[in-house]
């Protein structure tokens, strides 16, 4: 692993969903020659292109980008997972650049990137069975609910649209007595020194971005998606913003004008988590997305020291 002596450092691009962070993380990588780690965990999974907004090729401007479409929906990915895989690849690109950056906006993740994450109990099956016994007795807004309370850090960073998710904090707290946000322990020494800087933007900006991103996305082809994907609909990867919406749809819940009213309305509310997560985090820099020269002072100011 690099030493935190060396002259190593890995920069951080965070910022909610449709806050221009691939653009911003492939223009410093073009200054810098250097390369991204993905930390978008909608954007792991290969089948998932349009309803995660997952970058075309172009958009990349042939700068390397790990972790981007590289998994199956049918692979199970945890922040553990990425942890130490992602770890892998940042030390072996250190022997080659000064600077690493991370690109995302899956803040758990992130923070098991550069702090690490302890090993979790297992949980026991009757734990597992109660949680879910909760969810299919109660419904979705009452677990999310549970864990608002139980562990507000998880629920601002996780699409708590995804019932899985959710449990998966719940049984975790319910067996341990401690959140799963504790497991990752964030007084701990980073592995790199890092730098985090946070896309901001005005609030209703942003939110007119994100509602001309679903409409493009509906555009692209979104629902066509969508169909081709609903026998997955089970799987973790797919209970999430964009498919859940869609998938209640084709099932007759309720016509397709509401459902990309809800997909709007939906990755909003995800927005607003991400950006209360993030304005909990002291090490996050705001910074305007459209301010490169700023954002470059800065790297170069903490690469310095």
């Amino acid at each position: 692993m690099t030493s935190p002596t060396s002259t190593k450092l890995l920069v951080v691009i965070d910022g909610p969903t449709a806050s221009g962070k691939t653009k911003v993380g492939v223009e410093l990588a073009k200054h810098y020659n250097t390369e991204v780690i993905s930390a978008d965990s909608r954007q792991f999974y290969k089948e998932l292109k349009i309803g995660t907004a997952r970058p075309e090729n172009e958009e990349l401007e042939g700068i390397p980008h790990h972790f981007l479409a590289h998994a199956s929906i049918q692979e199970e990915i945890n922040a553990g997972k990425f942890e130490k895989e992602a770890a892998a690849v940042i030390d072996q690109l250190f022997l080659k650049h000064d600077i690493v950056l991370v690109v995302g906006g899956s803040g758990f993740y992130i923070d098991a990137l550069l702090f690490g994450i302890d090993d979790i109990p297992p949980i026991l099956p009757e734990v597992r069975q109660k949680m879910i016994r909760e969810y299919d007795k109660r419904g979705l807004d009452h677990i999310q609910g549970l864990l608002k309370v139980l562990d507000p850090e998880l629920y601002n960073t996780i699409d708590i649209q995804n019932p899985k998710r959710i449990i998966r904090g719940l049984e975790v707290n319910y067996q341990t007595g401690k959140k799963l946000s504790d497991f990752q322990l964030n007084n701990k020494e980073p592995k790199w020194p890092y730098l985090r800087i946070g896309l901001e933007w005005d609030r209703e900006e942003l939110y007119e971005r994100i509602n001309r991103r679903v409409d493009l996305m509906m555009e692209e082809g979104l629902e066509n998606e969508a169909l081709e994907l609903k026998k997955y609909g089970d799987l973790n990867a797919l209970r999430t913003v964009g498919y859940s919406e869609l998938f209640e749809h084709f099932n007759g819940g309720y016509d397709l004008d509401k459902a990309i009213a809800l997909i709007k309305q939906n990755t909003r509310r995800y927005a607003k988590r991400q950006i209360t997560w993030l304005r909990n985090q002291t090490d996050t820099n705001w910074l305007n997305p459209n301010t490169k020269e700023k954002m470059i002072t800065l790297i170069d100011s903490k690469l310095a020291e």
